[in-house]
């Protein structure tokens, strides 16, 4: 079995190191190739918020309503940018928020 990828910063990435997740750093324009090739590869896929910001929307979408591969967007070290408010989302799409 193969073990979690995460995408992100290399900071974040170290202590996933650390924790025997393999991690991958992608360049700039190069985020939504490494997450199509890590959703191929692991059976989990960790995204850090600032990688997740560069992947298309769509295919960010279509990626986290899938079964397969599990999709977290996670927090990285740095906390630029937030990760997304699904509790809010939900509320919104039920039309509990105005």
């Amino acid at each position: 079995m193969h073990p979690p990828i995460y995408l992100g910063d290399e900071v974040t990435a170290a202590g996933y190191r650390l924790a025997g997740v393999q991690v991958r750093v992608p360049a700039p324009g190069e985020a939504g190739a490494a997450f199509d090739e890590a959703r191929a590869q692991a059976p989990l896929v960790l995204v850090s918020a600032a990688v997740a910001a560069r992947i298309d929307a769509t295919q960010l979408r279509v990626a986290l309503m899938a079964l397969q591969p599990l999709i977290l967007i996670v927090p990285d070290a740095r906390g630029e940018v937030p990760r997304p408010d699904l509790a809010a989302r939900l509320r919104g799409q039920l039309g509990m928020e105005a």
